[in-house]
């Protein structure tokens, strides 16, 4: 099945670059590190949202630093 009537957009968690109540779906990359910043992407998040929209957010966290390698296997970022 192919997604019809996509827009895809970029900004700032923080700052979303759409209108109140205005997207179906939001699928977020973790970018925001410190705890203030997250609870504002969160509101970010509610505020564009139409009621029953729904939210993906992606978070990896890692005790160690990864090899370039597999840094750059999209594959295993992917799943």
């Amino acid at each position: 099945m192919r997604a019809t009537h996509v827009d895809v957009r970029e900004g700032e968690a923080t700052a979303l670059p759409v209108e109140t109540e205005s997207v179906d779906v939001v699928d977020l990359e973790r970018r925001a590190e410190s705890r203030a910043e997250k609870q504002v992407a969160i509101a970010e998040i509610r505020r564009i949202l139409k009621p029953r929209g729904r939210v993906q957010i992606a978070d990896i966290i890692l005790g160690v630093e990864l090899p370039e390698e597999a840094r750059r296997d999209i594959e295993l970022w992917t799943g």
